[in-house]
């Protein structure tokens, strides 16, 4: 840090209060001095700046009538921002730790992961796999998952699925592709799983914690995780209260602060339960909401993410805010006019990090 005659504060205060700038503020001052120039390829800076952004989970969503994301941030209200950077139609499929993985619209099997807040993006090769024979039943993967670590500013793309070969019916065999970031690789491996089904929001939320992606299992049994360094599917119980579909409740799979984390709601109550021990599988209440307030929109509402802080929420039209420390809703966003898909149906956990696609 250039340190000129008349600063007040030491380099390691004024790194401080850079880290807690928004990412497109950060590159605005590049300007200022050559040190700040530095900064967004600084690995101590950008180290800093991912543990403190890292707390905050934002929303976004693609709304219908418009080709930009809409960001919410608990504080700063929404904003928006553009795909148009990775030049070509693209969809989110999944999101993690401030990266986005993108399947072409015009092109099938043609996937990217981008950095919305950095505008940079890497489209990723073609797995050898022929597209006829690689999954069931309509040549998509069933399971589409994205793991960043920040820590090794490395990232990893999973595509599993129910696999069938030309002119075959399916085998039972669920083979899993997984990209790495650093070899620039697919690499295979074949499993026996049982039949599994995922709904459309259990395929959307999927959480990266303890170095494993997590899917919802659609009947509520179990959440199936993969250890992508390992390439080891494991089955994680659910509460006893809600398994299986107990209580006849909708429940979801989010991340806390860190840890795995299931929201229960059913007519007056959403309940948020987090795992405490990942080894032994132990659940515990941590909160208890009423939805009185709410009641009329609780049929379509539908839980993105969260943190100890609160929770945002979406329905057909609207984003909501729970603050979990005032016991107060708020309406963040509402689209104007129709809207041919809902909110969220295209609605994703998302952190504004300096990751590198590259």
């Amino acid at each position: 840090m250039d340190n000129q005659k008349g600063v007040l504060f030491p380099d390691e205060v004024i790194l401080q209060i850079l880290s807690r700038l928004p990412v497109k503020s950060l590159f605005r001052f590049k300007s200022v001095c050559k040190s700040w120039y530095r900064l967004p390829s600084d690995k101590y800076f950008t180290s800093l700046f991912n543990q403190v952004s890292v707390k905050d989970q934002l929303l976004v969503a693609e709304v219908s009538d418009s080709s930009s994301l809409i960001c919410v941030d608990n504080l700063r209200g929404v904003s928006e921002l553009s795909l148009g950077f990775v030049r070509d139609r693209v969809r989110i499929r999944v999101s993690c730790n401030g990266l986005l993985c993108c399947s072409s619209i015009p092109e099938k099997g043609v996937y990217y992961v981008c950095n919305p807040s950095t505008r940079e993006y890497r489209k990723l090769p073609k797995s050898r796999e022929r597209p006829v024979t690689r999954f069931y039943p309509d040549g998509e993967a069933t399971l589409v998952g994205l793991a960043c670590d920040l820590s090794r500013n490395k990232f990893n793309v999973v595509l599993a699925g129910y696999h069938r070969s030309f002119g075959q019916r399916p085998d039972g065999s669920f083979i899993c592709l997984v990209f790495d970031s650093e070899t620039n690789k697919w690499r295979k491996f074949v499993s026996v799983l049982e039949e599994c089904s995922f709904t459309h929001m259990s395929k959307n939320q999927v959480v990266f914690v303890n170095g494993m992606l997590h899917w919802l299992m659609s009947g509520l049994c179990y959440i199936l995780s993969l250890d992508v360094e390992h390439d080891v599917w494991r089955k994680i119980s659910l509460p006893d209260e809600i398994r299986c579909g107990n209580g006849g409740n909708r429940v979801y799979l989010l991340e806390s602060d860190g840890f795995l984390s299931v929201i229960q709601l059913s007519d007056g109550w959403m309940k948020i339960w987090k795992m405490n021990e990942y080894e032994t599988e132990t659940w515990s209440v941590v909160d208890s909401i009423s939805l009185r307030c709410i009641k009329g929109l609780v049929p379509g509402i539908f839980p993105i993410c969260q943190t100890g802080e609160y929770v945002f929420l979406a329905t057909h039209k609207q984003v909501l805010v729970y603050q979990r420390r005032s016991k107060l809703w708020k309406e963040m966003f509402s689209v104007k006019g129709s809207s041919s898909l809902p909110l969220w149906f295209s609605a994703y956990a998302f952190r504004s990090t300096i990751v590198p696609c590259n």
